[in-house]
């Protein structure tokens, strides 16, 4: 939702990776920014309106993002979006940083526009492991932020780091970084920034997907 700057870069970004995209704007004139080579749907209205989601193809879609330039249009259209059509992963971008926070609390990963562009965004509704944020020049070593997999809220970060082989740099929790100990727990709304090697990265996406094995 939202065909502004962020919004058309970031339709033009997925489909140029072979993602099928639509996009809703209340002004038909704000898909001229897509340019012609665009084709995915455009839909005219609101992208908190159930029926002009719908039409966008709501049903089908595995992401959502809000990305226009209203935080209170953002946060209503995700939460439509999370909670009557179950897209787990939903993102909003929100102008004030003080309810960005509050709105993550409720599951809802939200971008501040001061520090983030459609690149972080990319990185959260494509599927984890897809985008790596750093790569060693060697193309040896890899950086990715993943959201904690619900099997592992309530484990030690220990265990997430010696069955997957990752080892975790820094948290994200509530707006701020924390760096793990020994006696760390998961929670839930972190985000993990995971070092791996690229050879391990496959079996260290299995084991967050599987949840820790006991003993």
């Amino acid at each position: 939702m939202g065909c502004g700057r962020v919004g058309s870069t970031l339709a033009r970004s997925l489909e140029d990776r072979n993602h099928t995209v639509s996009v809703i704007d209340s002004d038909p004139d704000s898909f001229r920014r897509l340019g012609p080579a665009f084709n995915g749907d455009k839909v005219t209205g609101y992208g908190f309106d159930q029926a002009v989601l719908e039409k966008a193809g709501i049903r089908r879609a595995d992401a959502f993002a809000a990305v226009s330039s209203g935080d209170n249009s953002n946060i209503i259209a995700a939460r439509v979006a999370r909670e009557q059509f179950g897209i787990q992963q939903v993102v909003a971008r929100i102008y004030d940083p003080g309810r960005a926070e509050v709105y993550q609390r409720l599951g809802i990963t939200t971008v501040a526009t001061v520090k983030w562009t459609a690149d972080q965004v990319l990185r959260r509704i494509l599927p984890a492991g897809a985008e790596p944020d750093f790569r060693d020049p060697s193309g040896t070593i890899r950086v990715d932020q993943v959201p904690v997999p619900e099997p592992w809220i309530g484990h030690r970060t220990i265990h997430l780091q010696e069955q997957s082989r990752s080892r975790i740099a820094w948290i994200d929790r509530l707006g701020e970084g924390m760096l793990p100990n020994r006696e760390s727990m998961l929670q839930e709304g972190d985000l993990l920034h995971l070092v791996m090697r690229e050879e391990n990265a496959t079996n260290a996406y299995a084991v967050l997907a599987r949840g820790p094995e006991e003993g």
